[in-house]
């Protein structure tokens, strides 16, 4: 082949890969901020299960500086494996802040990360929901089944536990039948996030 022929082509070849890579940059530009917006949609549509007395969700000037505090008061409760992913502020139609909602994740679910998000109000659990799971279905992947979820509001805001059988009180739910790994992911999950509350955000006394 001719050098002149080859420089051509080579020359084709880098005009290509630039077009190609320009048009996947402005497509990324184009879709991230509607993805974006699209996740925190989703997130506040969780967020407003579980706390359904907000109007809106205002997020936390300090937040990644708690969180990071956080982390060593978890684990000193006894509560491995979880981190907490994001903590807003509920709010009412005036912007005051009438509580909280924070969501965690246990790593150490059956099928691996187990996420929830709850919401808190005066030392008590507004309502919890499953975010992610990847559990079995019919078994772990319960945890998402209404039942077991609404059980959680009005429980207390500390360590809460697992039982099998018996009447619950407010600092017990009931496991799901057959998926004990996954009842103490959510078990865990729920305890980082109160953890992370009465660390950090109790004693603003909302």
């Amino acid at each position: 082949m001719k050098k002149s022929k080859l420089l051509v082509n080579t020359l084709v070849l880098f005009l290509v890969a630039v077009v190609a890579v320009f048009a996947l940059a402005m497509v990324n530009q184009v879709t991230r901020d509607p993805i974006a917006q699209a996740e925190i949609n989703a997130r506040n549509e969780s967020y407003k299960t579980v706390f359904a007395d907000a109007a809106d969700f205002k997020e936390l000037e300090n937040e990644a500086q708690l969180i990071e505090s956080s982390q060593a008061v978890i684990e000193e409760n006894g509560i491995t494996g979880c981190v907490i992913n994001n903590a807003m502020a509920a709010v009412d139609e005036s912007g005051n802040t009438i509580g909280y909602v924070i969501s965690s994740s246990s790593m150490q679910g059956y099928g691996g990360e187990v996420q929830i998000a709850v919401g808190i109000k005066d030392g008590k659990l507004t309502g919890l929901s499953v975010v992610k799971n990847s559990e079995t279905p019919g078994f772990g992947a319960r945890c998402t089944e209404e039942e077991f979820q609404s059980q959680f509001a009005g429980k207390d805001a500390g360590i809460l536990s697992f039982i099998k059988e018996g009447e619950a009180d407010s600092t017990q739910f009931d496991a799901i039948s057959g998926a004990t790994i996954t009842s103490t992911a959510v078990q865990d999950a729920v305890n980082a996030a109160n953890a992370f509350y009465n660390n950090c955000l109790a004693e603003k006394g909302e």
